[in-house]
């Protein structure tokens, strides 16, 4: 035998689909999010994403020294993530330098697709908001008007409903799950979510067990922790898990397969692991938010969990003590 076999890290993934198809798969289940974005939050949701799409082709492009700015797909995915989890309309340096970051830090520093260890739209969004927060939290959220194509969303903002509990109780859960709420572009339609999710199972690029794992589990501490938003606890527990990022993170971001684990019951902790960070910030933290810090906490754990979660192998010798 002279083949020769090359050894690197996690993950080993054997696919027949390539990258391009893969991207371009996360972009059609993107799309009903998008769409909803759009009709909410009016023309000011469009450009946010262009701008947002277009600069991270562009920094990949520029860092890789390639005139095919679309590439495989995957700086486009980016750029539609990380927009995804703007307010409707930030300003455009904002999303600018949000979406580079993304792509250079998050992405490209480690070696490009495939090596990055953290998700790059969220590595993207925590910059963002540790840097200037005042365009990230507190009232800077436009309140949704749907078809609004002329008006100006940005002159009237207000809180989203994790806020407090005036904010909260002002919105009906009917409305958290179509999207008629303020929040992030891609936050406020968990229907769209979705759809865009049954499509993404259906084409076998995402596993069940992190999605189940976190969303149950932002639902049973939810409900048990509570947090003040309504009198019942299950209403609390669907609450948490409507409202804010926690669908979108759920099914979008903690199941990127590169920053995930590879294990079956790796996933499911990773699952759980997020969706405990996130009511743990949600309910003692600074923020009223907490999904993208507890995916990129999860992210860094990866490796571990793989570690413990490896199948033993059979016939394999015993490490001595």
């Amino acid at each position: 035998m002279d083949q020769k076999l090359v050894v690197s890290s996690s993950p080993h993934i054997r696919s027949i689909d390539s990258v391009q198809s893969v991207m371009t798969d996360v972009l059609i289940a993107l799309f009903p999010a998008a769409l909803m974005a759009v009709l909410l939050f009016g023309y000011q949701a469009l450009v946010t994403m262009a701008i947002s799409v277009v600069t991270a082709m562009v920094a990949e492009a520029l860092w890789l020294r390639k005139s095919d700015i679309f590439s495989d797909g995957s700086a486009a995915v980016t750029g539609l993530l990380f927009a995804m989890v703007l307010p409707p309309a930030p300003p455009w340096w904002l999303v600018v330098i949000g979406a580079a970051v993304a792509i250079i830090i998050g992405k490209q520093v480690f070696g490009g697709i495939g090596y990055n260890i953290f998700n790059p739209a969220l590595v993207g969004r925590a910059i963002v908001v540790v840097s200037w927060g005042s365009h990230m939290v507190g009232t800077v959220w436009s309140p949704p008007e749907p078809f609004a194509f002329g008006a100006d969303i940005a002159a009237v903002t207000t809180a989203t409903p994790l806020a407090g509990e005036a904010q909260a109780q002002a919105v009906t859960l009917t409305q958290l799950f179509v999207g008629n709420v303020p929040g992030c572009l891609g936050e406020t339609s968990a229907f769209a979510l979705l759809i865009g999710a049954a499509w993404l199972l259906y084409k076998g690029h995402i596993d069940w067990r992190i999605p189940v794992g976190f969303i149950a589990t932002v639902f049973i501490l939810g409900a048990l922790l509570g947090g003040g938003f309504y009198e019942n606890h299950l209403l609390t527990g669907l609450f948490h898990v409507l409202a804010g990022g926690v669908m979108l993170g759920a099914l979008f971001m903690a199941t990127d397969m590169v920053t995930s684990p590879v294990t079956p019951l790796g996933k499911l902790i990773f699952g759980v692991g997020c969706g405990l960070i996130t009511i743990l910030i949600r309910l003692w933290g600074t923020m009223p938010e907490g999904v993208t810090f507890a995916i990129l906490l999860m992210n860094a754990v990866t490796p571990i969990i793989d570690n413990f979660t490896v199948p033993k192998q059979f016939g394999g010798v015993k490490k001595s003590a």
